[in-house]
């Protein structure tokens, strides 16, 4: 599994990973078609999103492993920094 996450590391230079952090907040919300799953892990004070098409168990309390973008969303005219999350799992 670890060659898997080196090689998309190397392809995508903008692409990073975490391992074993803990998930301090986990919220699901609809949005149309989708559910929307915000993360806060313990240490960081930016926000980990990512989209499913189901909701999915909480994630509040476990270890996750992440593979994520730096995004930066414009909202009410002010720019917000969140990460978007291309690979979770639980580790």
């Amino acid at each position: 599994m670890k060659s898997d996450i080196n090689k998309l590391l190397k392809k995508n230079e903008q692409l990073n990973h975490l391992d074993s952090v803990k998930v301090t907040s986990h919220v699901q919300r609809e949005s149309g078609d989708w559910i929307k799953n915000t993360l806060m892990l313990d240490g960081y004070d930016v926000p980990f999103k990512y989209n499913r098409k189901k909701n999915y168990r909480s994630l509040q309390g476990a270890s996750v492993n992440l593979t994520y973008y730096l995004q930066t969303e414009q909202v009410a005219g002010m720019e917000f920094e969140s990460m978007k999350v291309v690979r979770i799992r639980r580790s």
